[in-house]
């Protein structure tokens, strides 16, 4: 089958992927910039901040019920309806409580919406195209929540305008998503791991997995307002973030590469010395734009593959008697973790030491390197193959992953 067909059928699912992902990466960015603007303390900033990724965590939990409940394309609307009286509420009146439960309603929405666009796609797919969908879909995830830092250069008096233009990407993907004709999927019940079962039989998957995800929401919520404090532009920021992410992206490819030749165990080692390596001459340097610029990059080109990582060394690991799409919800769920702790940690640190995030990244990222390589090493005939994954994914996205067919439980 030609990828013409494969895609044809699932292009709206694409288009209502690309209008989320600009406005996650646009309002996640813009919150911590609009916020350091007000001149709202780092702590307070951090808190509002870790409220979006506790909705994300709370939604790989409870969203499934309601998805199950009244079928996708309600859920569909209600998710993204009251994503858009969030965005709209943020624009109407500052209140930092009521901000901080405005990012956990959008937090959850907003993963809630990429529970059911997931599992669309994997209804969509065949054991032999999941690998090319899944590809696409974190290429179109990557790129879309890169376009959407450009909208930080939105001219000054039209600021609060960024959440009406969120808003209007959601509804697209309502639009889009209403007119669909794709059969509406089953969800199964979620099997629940806890996060200790799971560090014991993935121990270096799930350190890994948390400290990813520290860097990603660290990376999202806490790095432009570090960039701000530095006393550069919000076009500095905007421009920034763009090309992190562009880094990120072109990461997949060469790490899953090298990881599939030299082991996930290395790998990670490597990804997490560079992530420190990089941390450390944030530190050192003199932060002009195209210091800010190159640094940025090879940022992105090392923290956004500890997570992918983390899972195929999973998938190495587990036999064929263990679920591998519940244990990699469980890796998704510490990741989630990660990314609630890192700016809660990360704002308040801030406020005492305006280099406390990035030795926060130094001192994990040299912690994950040490560890990785105390760990036992995998035969290669043991290998599984590297899948490249987005930015940020529902918990459906394991049932996506086509590694997912090799570890079928035995009954």
């Amino acid at each position: 089958m030609t990828l013409r067909k494969i895609l044809f059928p699932i292009s709206s699912l694409f288009f209502s992927i690309a209008f989320l992902a600009i406005g996650y990466g646009m309002i996640l960015t813009f919150v911590g910039v609009y916020l350091k603007e007000l001149q709202v303390s780092n702590t307070v900033i951090g808190i509002i901040n870790a409220s979006f990724f506790l909705g994300a965590v709370s939604s790989s939990i409870f969203s499934q019920k309601i998805i199950s409940t009244v079928g996708h394309i309600r859920s569909f609307a209600a998710f993204a309806s009251i994503m858009v009286v969030s965005f709209l509420l943020h624009s109407v009146f500052f209140n930092e409580i009521l901000w901080a439960f405005l990012r956990l309603i959008s937090g959850f929405s907003f993963f809630g919406l990429l529970i059911i666009l997931e599992s669309w796609l994997n209804e969509k797919s065949s054991e032999k195209d999941r690998g090319k969908i899944l590809a696409i879909y974190t290429i179109i995830f990557y790129l879309s929540t890169a376009i959407g830092q450009l909208f930080l250069n939105i001219d000054e008096h039209f600021k609060q305008a960024i959440f009406t233009i969120g808003s209007v990407l959601v509804l697209f993907s309502v639009v889009i998503i209403a007119l669909t004709k794709i059969k509406e999927p089953k969800l199964a019940e979620f099997e629940k791991y806890s996060v200790p079962k799971i560090f014991s039989i993935v121990p270096l998957a799930t350190v890994s997995s948390f400290i990813g995800g520290f860097f990603v929401g660290g990376f999202f919520t806490m790095v432009p307002v570090y960039i701000l404090m530095q006393g550069q532009s919000i076009e500095v920021v905007s421009y920034f973030m763009l090309i992190t992410l562009i880094g990120g992206l072109i990461s997949q490819w060469p790490i899953g590469l090298l990881s599939d030749k030299y082991g996930r165990r290395k790998l990670i080692a490597f990804s997490a010395f560079f992530s420190a390596v990089i941390s450390i001459l944030f530190i050192v340097f003199n932060l002009d734009e195209q210091t800010l610029y190159i640094l940025g990059f090879l940022l992105g080109f090392s923290i956004f593959s500890v997570y992918p990582l983390a899972v195929a060394r999973a998938n190495d690991v587990v036999d064929e008697n263990k679920d591998i799409v519940e244990i990699s919800r469980a890796l998704l769920f510490a990741y989630g973790i990660g990314s609630f702790i890192s700016p809660l940690l990360i704002g308040f640190g801030l406020s005492y030491m305006p280099q406390f995030l990035f030795s926060c990244f130094g001192i994990l990222g040299l912690f994950l390197c040490f560890y990785s390589l105390s760990k036992k090493r995998i035969a290669d005939d043991d290998l599984s193959t590297f899948v490249n994954m987005p930015v940020a994914s529902g918990a459906e996205l394991p049932e996506l992953d086509p590694r997912q067919d090799e570890h079928t439980p035995t009954p």
